[in-house]
């Protein structure tokens, strides 16, 4: 079974985080959901999520995918946490699954792993050492980005896709009733 980390910092985006780990754990994914500090993570539109696990102390063997949800100021509060970068930086180079929508990749490029890669995020957000591109989603090898809160479902088919396999993916789509 695949082994996923969602990472929750105060100010996330509600609607992408549930909609990522909800789609995930129908697929039959484990999902951790982390917080970066103690107690109930606060999203962007006030709504509490309490989180299974906090950073401290992390242990991340048998994780295959790092997820980041977006929103403001969740997404700053990951990009600028010493933590986050050297997770994100530790998945990249074992090679592991690296996802993160809307305004999220700012994280992604702070920890530098977006270098010469194809990316793209909330529109207007810059990304200057990736190739930004201005799909849906988009896929580069083990990262997978996406524009936002209205792309949260695709985002999560692309995971689930990744994870566990294009026919699971295709038939979860199809029982939740989900274009691809």
């Amino acid at each position: 079974m695949a082994k996923v980390l969602v990472l929750l910092a105060d100010g996330f985006e509600e609607l992408e985080a549930v909609t990522i780990i909800d789609v995930l754990r129908r697929a039959e994914v484990e999902v951790t959901v982390v917080g970066l500090g103690e107690g109930p993570a606060r999203g962007l539109h006030g709504i509490p999520i309490v989180p299974e696990r906090h950073m401290d102390p992390m242990r991340i063997e048998g994780y295959d995918a790092l997820v980041l949800p977006g929103g403001m100021p969740g997404s700053a509060n990951l990009r600028d946490d010493k933590r986050v970068l050297a997770l994100l930086k530790r998945f990249n180079k074992d090679g592991k699954l690296l996802g993160a929508i809307c305004a999220a990749p700012i994280a992604l490029e702070a920890a530098g792993v977006l270098a010469g890669r194809r990316a793209t995020s909330f529109p207007g957000l810059e990304l200057p050492s990736a190739e930004y591109v201005e799909e849906r989603v988009v896929t580069d090898g083990q990262l997978i980005t996406s524009r936002g809160a209205g792309t949260a479902m695709e985002f999560a088919l692309a995971l689930v896709e990744r994870l566990v396999g294009a026919d699971q993916a295709r038939q979860l789509a199809d029982r939740m009733l989900a274009r691809r």
